[in-house]
């Protein structure tokens, strides 16, 4: 028996109990047992010899088979049949009726609130500057340093561009944002608060209410980006008394690579801001070609160039989903996954000198873990190779993204074991 095989044996016999010394069985159990198991069967499967671990879920989603039905459709029906006809009969209204649906499924969100369109980095300028300017007398923003690099760079860009100030909230790697990490910070002078509900590293779930209050009590505005909560953790915007807030749709909103961003505006600040981008879509008479601009008196004035509605179809098939079946399962399912996702990591990865970094506590904890080790760029490379997809992110992290719906506890343990093996190949 040679080194790694008997490390491997070793390892398999467990640290951590009876669950530990049978895993397969284990996920076979919650598998069995998981109400949600048969929509995996909905998602595109490209089959084993291509894929045999998906673990990159809340980087980019898999597709439905119902869209891959669905988009034919489009082409040949709405665009191909009613051509031009389309945006009278629906398209011009899409990025609204669509923004509602999604307020309702998945943003605890009344209508009137939510709109699709632009991409993330976009919808963040424009309502990060909006809210900047509404504040007037106020010239500091307020950002953790681990943000993810697009809200970082968008905000020095604002912060230059109105000579504001940027305060960086000093945030635990392997934690988040808290409400006491704020308490000092925030001013007379701050204008804004813009941090991640799910951060992108840890997955860390921060304390939105909480937060939002606080922000409130000092006067400033708070702008939750959602790009890692939405669709895996159930949101109250409304409820939170939440003032702006962004989110991608290519992660556990299934829209496909590049897919159109959403952003949500209060319906009580939206007379009052002023977005920086004007254009036609957004102005009180689209089609009136105005010699100069007026924006719309609605949601709508957020709003800049022609939609894209070709782009929003697969977020409309996965909205419908999850609306099927209910946030609060979703997050049932998230919370055992990233239990057994843990427990792995424990048993199989901790030995081999791996750390995890995410949240112990499944009330701190979005739909992925990340777990540190120095070999795992190098071991990143062989494990899609051989089908198995986690995501890596610099400079050691390990991120196992799980996404309720198109993931099962069986995958997640093979792709767990995988990564093991890697390990020991690389030690």
């Amino acid at each position: 028996m040679n080194k790694e095989t008997k490390l491997s044996t070793t390892l398999d016999a467990g640290p951590v109990g009876a669950a530990a010394r049978d895993f397969a069985a284990v996920s076979a159990t919650l598998d069995a047992a998981d109400p949600l198991a048969g929509h995996r069967e909905l998602f595109h499967d490209p089959g084993t010899a291509q894929l045999s671990a998906y673990l990159d879920g809340n980087s980019l989603g898999r597709p439905l088979k119902a869209t891959a039905a669905n988009l034919p459709r489009f082409v040949e029906e709405a665009w191909g049949s009613r051509l031009i006809r389309g945006w009278d009969e629906q398209w011009m209204d899409e990025p609204l009726a669509v923004g509602d649906r999604l307020g309702e499924v998945a943003l605890g969100a009344a209508p009137g609130q939510a709109f699709i369109g632009d991409s993330t980095s976009v919808l963040l300028y424009k309502l990060i500057r909006a809210a900047v300017d509404a504040r007037p007398g106020r010239d500091e923003i307020i950002v953790d340093r681990d943000n993810f690099p697009t809200d970082r760079f968008i905000i020095e860009g604002i912060a230059a561009e109105r000579n504001a100030t940027i305060r960086w909230v000093e945030s635990r790697p392997a934690g988040g944002v808290r409400p006491a990490d704020l308490a000092e910070l925030l001013t007379e002078r701050t204008a804004v608060v813009v941090l991640s509900h799910v951060a992108y590293r840890s997955g860390y779930l921060a304390d939105a209410p909480a937060i939002t209050a606080q922000v409130h009590h000092a006067g400033a505005l708070m702008l939750w980006d959602l790009c890692h909560s939405v669709g895996s953790v159930p949101l109250e915007l409304d409820a939170w008394g939440v003032d702006l807030a962004v989110g991608c749709t290519y992660k556990y909103l299934n829209g496909g690579p590049g897919s159109p961003a959403f952003a949500y505006v209060n319906a009580a600040l939206q007379g009052q801001l002023q977005q920086p981008i004007w254009g036609w879509m957004g102005a009180h008479d689209p089609f009136g070609m105005t010699d100069s601009y007026r924006p719309a008196d609605s949601l709508r004035r957020f709003i800049t160039g022609t939609p894209p509605i070709l782009a929003m179809q697969p977020l409309k098939d996965m909205v419908e989903l999850i609306a099927s079946v209910g946030m609060d399962a979703v997050r049932e399912k998230s919370i055992k996954l990233t239990e057994h996702a843990l427990n792995l990591a424990d048993a199989w990865l901790v030995p081999l000198g791996a750390e995890v970094v995410s949240p112990r506590d499944a009330a701190e904890r979005g739909s992925h873990i990340t777990v540190d080790h120095p070999r795992f760029a190098e071991a990143t490379q062989l494990l899609w190779e051989r089908g198995v997809i986690p995501d890596f992110r610099p400079p050691h992290g390990l991120r196992i993204g799980l996404s309720p719906l198109s993931t099962g506890f069986a995958e997640l343990e093979h792709g767990m074991r995988a990564i093991r093996d890697v390990l020991l190949e690389l030690s």
